[in-house]
């Protein structure tokens, strides 16, 4: 079941400044958050078994074709599709690697056709198979989505990652403790407990999947002052103030300046050397409702009664 409890200030401003709450245990079943204003509640569970309201989730995937996704992989040009790596089958997302002779570093990622800046993204995922050959260990079980990147098409033929914020998906060995949704930062920085975060991956505090199960994930984002992961109903990490890592090659070579903040991007899932499959990859925009309190809280309240993306 897939609880997700949405808490969120009814003034933008207070987003860039403080809540006047910390955010250090934040979880979504069970804590009681005091803002300024009011308390909105998102509950996920009760959307899935509710009439969908019209034009509120845009379906990144459509469940058919790739028409709205740009494909980016390492050494090939914008929109080569190489081995056919990202497909869809049976209705299903597929990231394949059949047609690989070696991985050969070719990371790739597959890149939603337009930005968004404040939104819900809700994705359900899981593992297959076997790694490629050539397969990077670390490799193993491994995706992501990446969140706030620049536009595809500044990408470089020989880039591997986009400047990103990645919320890392793992899969369990089926033996050890191995946590999903984790931070990672390509060409990026940001804020956890008021300090700057340098480190490139954090853990998050999330279960351990193993096996082939469908995992639900989400990220909540709110411009470039507040981000949760979810898994399963649970805030598993959550930062502040995405921005540019002026020491990263990309980052210097796109003019990024060091420290900016990083209000919108676009959402790419990846290619890692491990076959997973996306059968529900979804938005909520909340950027038309950000400067309207009153229209914030409504659409929030909303939520309750709607149905999940199909």
């Amino acid at each position: 079941m897939f609880y997700a409890y949405v808490f969120l200030a009814v003034r933008y401003h207070l987003l860039q400044t403080s809540f006047g709450v910390e955010f250090k245990t934040f979880n979504f079943k069970s804590m009681k958050v005091s803002f300024i204003a009011c308390l909105l509640v998102l509950n996920l569970t009760a959307i899935s078994q509710a009439r969908p309201a019209a034009n509120k989730w845009i379906q990144l995937f459509n469940g058919k074709d790739l028409k709205d996704w740009k494909v980016k992989i390492k050494d090939h040009p914008l929109n080569e599709n190489f081995g056919n790596t990202f497909r869809v089958e049976n209705g299903k997302l597929k990231v394949s690697y059949d047609k690989y002779a070696g991985f050969k570093e070719q990371f790739g990622h597959l890149f939603y056709k337009k930005p968004f800046s404040a939104y819900l993204l809700v994705i359900e995922y899981r593992f297959t198979g076997k790694q490629v050959e050539g397969g990077p260990g670390w490799a193993v079980r491994n995706s992501g989505a990446m969140l706030h990147s620049p536009a595809p098409e500044t990408m470089k033929l020989e880039q591997d990652f986009p400047i990103s914020l990645e919320m890392q998906l793992l899969g369990g060995n089926g033996i050890d403790e191995r946590h999903t949704a984790n931070l990672c930062t390509p060409g990026t920085n940001v804020v956890m407990n008021k300090k700057l975060f340098t480190p490139h991956c954090v853990d998050s505090k999330s279960n351990s999947y193993h096996g082939e199960q469908w995992v639900r994930a989400g990220a909540l984002v709110l411009r470039d002052s507040l981000i949760h992961h979810i898994v399963e109903g649970d805030t598993v990490l959550t930062y502040r103030k995405p921005q540019y890592d002026g020491r990263d090659k990309w980052v210097q070579a796109g003019g990024f300046k060091d420290g900016a903040l990083i209000r919108q991007g676009y959402i790419s899932l990846q290619s890692e050397s491990h076959p997973i499959e996306f059968r529900k990859v979804a938005v909520f925009n909340l950027e038309p409702y950000m400067k309207d309190p009153k229209k914030l809280r409504s659409v929030l309240q909303k939520l309750k009664a709607e149905t999940t993306p199909r």
